[in-house]
């Protein structure tokens, strides 16, 4: 089981993909928590140079909700990882992390179920960026 799924997008800036994902999110109830920019980051601690690379920290307060009562500790494996970066001139990625794959370790059904749910929607996300 691979622990992502991506598409590139084509022909458009990092911001115009970048607001394209957070509409997407949106539709499907998730808020950006948390955003890392590497690129500026790396540059900043190491002094290395990165090419454009987001990780937003997506998370759906209803899903949250109920993994975090069915298993307190799974605040570990949150928030859900989108990432936005850089792949080729006027080329960007967008992968979403697997929810079944990274909490499969949890060995909990109902985790299961509600992270195969989460799926579905993150896929969608991907799906419905151009």
């Amino acid at each position: 089981m691979t622990y992502y799924q991506h598409k590139i997008i084509k022909n458009k800036s990092i911001s115009e993909v970048r607001t394209e994902v957070e509409s997407a999110l949106k539709n499907e109830g998730f808020g950006i928590l948390t955003e890392i920019d590497i690129q500026a980051t790396m540059k900043k601690k190491l002094g290395k140079d990165y090419a454009p690379y987001l990780i937003l920290g997506a998370c759906n307060p209803v899903f949250a909700d109920q993994v975090l009562e069915a298993e307190p500790h799974i605040g570990t494996l949150l928030p859900c990882n989108v990432t936005i970066r850089e792949v080729g001139t006027g080329e960007y990625e967008v992968a979403i992390m697997d929810p079944a794959a990274a909490m499969s370790a949890v060995n909990n059904p109902k985790i299961e179920t509600l992270a195969g749910e989460v799926r579905e929607k993150l896929i969608r996300v991907l799906e419905s960026v151009e």
